[in-house]
């Protein structure tokens, strides 16, 4: 009875009341505390993980992807459609970072995701950028599911370097939310390649470091003829819990004081990969383009890596929008209502769920008609092309998001 009353009570500070103040400076709501450590982490607090701000609040990261200035570029004319639409309107790119920033406020975000201008990291807001530690070693990662050798000493020499770039700078800032190491890495067969990470180290290079540990582990466990599945499962392990660790040493050697946010899986994260990570990430991120989100693999990967999960790429797109949608992940639906519908009911299902810490929508602005680097066409924006809003979409995003912690601290002891 008394953890019931003791509930109520939070909840009821929980909602929004007139004239009160309800978040502190991050986003945190002021209706649950955890430790003030001046920087972002993550705590459980009454069954449930959160986030907590580096004034020590209860938050959950309600963010956007691809905040950019110049947004997409279309190969077919040569420049980016949103690029002009800005220089024209703004001029430069730390005045739509101000404009933009008040926008995200007015709609209830907090966080600015992955691929954003460089500008919106000074605007008020959480930020989460992106390393590319292994991007930045090999070509085609993410287009076309490249592999890295991440047992070669040029992996971690090259880990090291892009945290001395890209993390020491940022080691006292208590906007930071996180560091994404990469993006939508393959890790086995997928849309991208049918084979697994064994079959692919096994055609490395002779004298490839990875391929040496394909063939030790082979032999280790006498295979003869072609690898058997717990062969692969072990080698999935293996290179997992290699990249994870030297990401994560990289990153900590250049930044002590920030979390490590995943690699952002694409859609699946088998169990052999969950395992190597362990340990080794703050938060687990994982992007999906289904109507109902993936309520049953989030559960799977805490219960295998003991961590929270963000879903850090989700998208509803529009056939009344006037673009193709032709091109992209994710079906399109009718209209801008029903976007807005299906990110409301996304976004409350997410939020009761213990191990979750928030969203990262994609994304801020709309691709060209006309396709970007990869094709892609589609209604993903919060904002058109000519940087208008899609009022619908942005309309309901300021009320659930104003809505989110209440509904979350509500759920306590209901599950």
């Amino acid at each position: 009875m008394r953890h019931v009353i003791l509930l109520a009570a939070i909840v009821l500070v929980a909602l929004p009341q007139k004239g009160t103040r309800v978040y502190d400076r991050y986003g945190g709501t002021l209706a649950l505390t955890g430790k003030k450590t001046g920087y972002f982490h993550v705590e459980r607090l009454g069954g449930r993980w959160w986030i907590v701000t580096p004034e020590g609040h209860a938050f959950l990261s309600k963010g956007v992807c691809h905040v950019s200035y110049v947004a997409d570029h279309a190969p077919s004319l040569g420049y980016s459609p949103y690029a002009r639409v800005t220089e024209a309107k703004y001029g430069s790119a730390k005045a739509w970072a101000k404009a933009t920033a008040a926008r995200m406020k007015s709609w209830g975000l907090n966080t600015v995701g992955a691929w954003s201008s460089r500008e919106m990291h000074a605007q008020g807001l959480a930020y989460a950028p992106i390393l590319n530690i292994a991007a930045s070693i090999g070509k085609d990662l993410w287009l076309k599911g490249g592999v890295v050798d991440v047992f070669a000493t040029g992996f971690a020499d090259g880990a090291r370097r892009v945290a001395a770039r890209e993390c020491t700078p940022r080691r006292n800032d208590p906007w930071l939310l996180g560091y994404f190491t990469d993006n939508e890495l393959r890790w086995g067969a997928d849309w991208r390649s049918k084979e697994s990470l064994l079959e692919t180290f096994l055609k490395m290079p002779a004298g490839a470091p990875g391929r040496a540990k394909a063939e030790a582990l082979l032999k280790s466990r006498k295979t003869q003829g072609d690898p058997t599945p717990e062969d692969k499962a072990e080698f999935q392990r293996m290179v997992a819990e290699q990249y994870f660790r030297v990401c994560k040493e990289a990153i900590k050697a250049a930044d002590p004081n920030h979390m490590v946010i995943g690699c952002r899986f694409a859609g699946y994260a088998p169990e052999p990969v969950l395992l190597g990570l362990k340990g080794h990430v703050d938060v687990v991120s994982y992007n999906d383009y289904g109507f109902e989100p993936p309520i049953r693999n989030l559960q799977r990967i805490t219960d295998l890596t003991g961590r929270p999960v963000m879903v850090t790429e989700f998208s509803f797109k529009a056939r009344d929008s006037g673009l193709p949608n032709s091109r992209g992940a994710g079906l399109p639906v009718d209209t801008q209502q029903d976007r807005a519908d299906k990110f409301e009911h996304y976004v409350r299902k997410l939020a009761v769920l213990p191990n979750w810490v928030g969203y990262h929508w994609f994304e801020w602005c709309d691709e060209p008609k006309e396709g970007r680097f990869d094709g892609e066409n589609s209604n993903y924006g919060l904002v058109r092309i000519d940087d208008t809003p899609w009022e619908n979409l942005t309309d309901r995003f300021k009320k659930v998001n104003a809505a989110l912690e209440s509904v979350r601290l509500s759920s306590e002891g209901k599950q």
